[in-house]
């Protein structure tokens, strides 16, 4: 069966490939899509005594999930996602959230403008105020970037590092059959190389996995077309604005790109720490307490051997 879906993917496949993108709006002729291949190890004279501002551009499918929740679950590091903070606003019902349930609720996209206001109530307020962060979800186009560029400038917080990640088309064409998510928390499994612990189940909840609709080669060649038109004019522009920012990872999994990408981070951000676990203190008078108990019992199980024992010992 994985067999067939992959033949099917492939097909799919060979209707996605393009190197050459659509002209965008600075420039009336066509470019190549060229990934940036700055490599991670050149990033040693780059570090910054700062939080970590990161946002990671990928294709659908190339692992984006999966390494932005090793980053966040081992560092002190923030996941800022813009359709997370879209639904809790929405959820919450306030000034933001309200205006964007109308638009959704349409069928309407929701406006740059508003975007940026609702990423402005998440990066400004006092929770996170002086920590690492990657964003996710925004911006997707070339538009949507400069407008952030100058939201962040705006709030002396600029994108300290660009990753794009580089995995071969092929390669996600054929995972995609393979891939399971858990709905409520967005944790991705994958049967190739992230499987559960407990086929079908989450292994933090123990809930079932499910697909995503979009999840069939058809749907996911459209995903990658669109990535193409979109997202090349994105890493062109960062590029040229700041190219010593961007840096593109490449590999075939999320185990081969995670040596690189956690590398990189920790080379470019010395204020980069690792999670610390909190350790239940425990009172001294009751560890002195459960001493004296134990030493009680100890010598309440010597007494009850003393008839036992030979006189010749």
């Amino acid at each position: 069966m994985i067999s067939t879906s992959r033949q099917i993917a492939s097909a799919a496949f060979g209707a996605t490939q393009r190197r050459w993108i659509a002209s965008t709006s600075r420039s009336s002729r066509a470019m190549p899509f060229i990934p940036d291949h700055t490599p991670a190890s050149s990033s040693s004279g780059f570090m910054k005594n700062e939080p970590m501002r990161l946002l990671m551009l990928a294709k659908p499918g190339s692992g984006k999930g999966t390494l932005s929740g090793r980053l966040t679950s081992k560092y002190d590091v923030q996941f800022v996602s813009t359709g997370d903070m879209l639904r809790e606003q929405i959820k919450a019902g306030t000034e933001v959230g309200k205006q964007a349930e109308g638009i959704v609720a349409g069928g309407g996209l929701v406006p740059d403008e508003l975007m940026i206001r609702l990423l402005g109530t998440t990066l400004e307020s006092s929770s996170m105020k002086g920590k690492s962060w990657i964003l996710d979800g925004f911006p997707r186009t070339l538009v949507q970037g400069e407008r952030l560029d100058t939201y962040l400038a705006s709030t002396g917080q600029p994108l300290g590092l660009i990753v794009h990640l580089d995995v071969p088309d092929e390669i996600i064409m054929g995972r995609i059959s393979d891939r399971w998510i858990h709905p409520s928390s967005g944790r991705i499994y994958n049967n190739s190389y992230n499987r559960p612990k407990v086929e079908g189940l989450d292994d933090v909840t123990g809930e079932p996995l499910v697909r995503r609709a979009d999840d069939n080669p058809e749907i996911f060649s459209r995903r990658l077309k669109s990535f193409y038109a979109q997202t090349a004019p994105l890493l062109e522009y960062y590029r040229s604005t700041a190219p010593s920012n961007l840096v593109t990872l490449s590999g075939k999994t999320s185990d081969e790109i995670w040596p690189q990408l956690e590398s990189l981070v920790r080379s470019r951000f010395s204020s980069l720490k690792p999670k610390t676990e909190t350790k239940r203190v425990v009172p001294e008078a009751v560890i002195r307490r459960a001493e004296r108990e134990i030493s009680r019992d100890h010598k309440d199980f010597l007494s009850s051997l003393v008839p036992i024992i030979p006189t010749a010992y």
